[in-house]
């Protein structure tokens, strides 16, 4: 067993309203090491956004010749555009002893725990996998949190509810889940996690 501090690819999702955002931000402010993995997508950059920053910006062409070659580790399409992660990515951020976020929806982490299943069991990806769930403390708070953001209709809401009983069927397969009724508490949670996590077998 080495001494060397594990490097982490965290993988989390939660249903919309969970709060996952805010704990995200939260551990890239506490852990120095942590950053975002930065995705592919095929939309065109907005406002102030950088390639390489904010997402790498493929056209359809390499991004479906890449899906081809196998150099994604998860990949979408959401509203008509295409998103994913490229392995080389995680595995060039983990080399260099950093911690990789991946804010992903659930089906996203089932693709990487699908892929990570069919590595080798030396493979850094494989190795390093950490997927944590974020519950809300209860579907009803998690109704009256969407409503009090005032920035959905009443039919986004609906769905985004539905969405959640859906989601809320996934985190049985999460190694981790962290229920989110006092943000402070749910943070400390996190810590606590990577923290046990940085020193398992590596």
């Amino acid at each position: 067993m080495s001494s060397k501090q594990r490097p982490l690819l965290l993988v989390i999702s939660a249903p919309s309203g969970a709060g996952k955002s805010s704990l995200c931000n939260r551990l890239v402010e506490k852990f120095p090491q942590m950053i975002y993995s930065v995705s592919c997508t095929t939309r065109a950059p907005r406002g102030n956004e950088q390639d390489g920053v904010h997402y790498h910006f493929l056209s359809e062409e390499e991004f479906c010749a890449r899906i081809a070659a196998g150099e994604f580790l998860e990949h979408a399409r959401v509203h008509g555009n295409r998103y994913g992660t490229l392995k080389q990515t995680v595995v060039d951020a983990l080399a260099q002893g950093l911690d990789i976020i991946m804010d992903i929806d659930v089906q996203g982490a089932k693709q990487i725990r699908l892929a990570c299943a069919a590595m080798d069991d030396e493979n850094v990806i494989k190795k390093s996998l950490v997927d944590i769930f974020i519950a809300p403390p209860s579907l009803e708070e998690l109704q009256r949190r969407l409503r009090g953001r005032a920035t959905d209709s009443a039919e986004v809401i609906e769905k985004r509810m539905r969405n959640a009983v859906d989601e809320m069927k996934h985190q049985p397969y999460y190694q981790y889940t962290v229920v989110n009724d006092d943000f402070e508490k749910a943070s400390s949670e996190l810590y606590e996690i990577i923290a046990r996590e940085h020193h398992n077998r590596w």
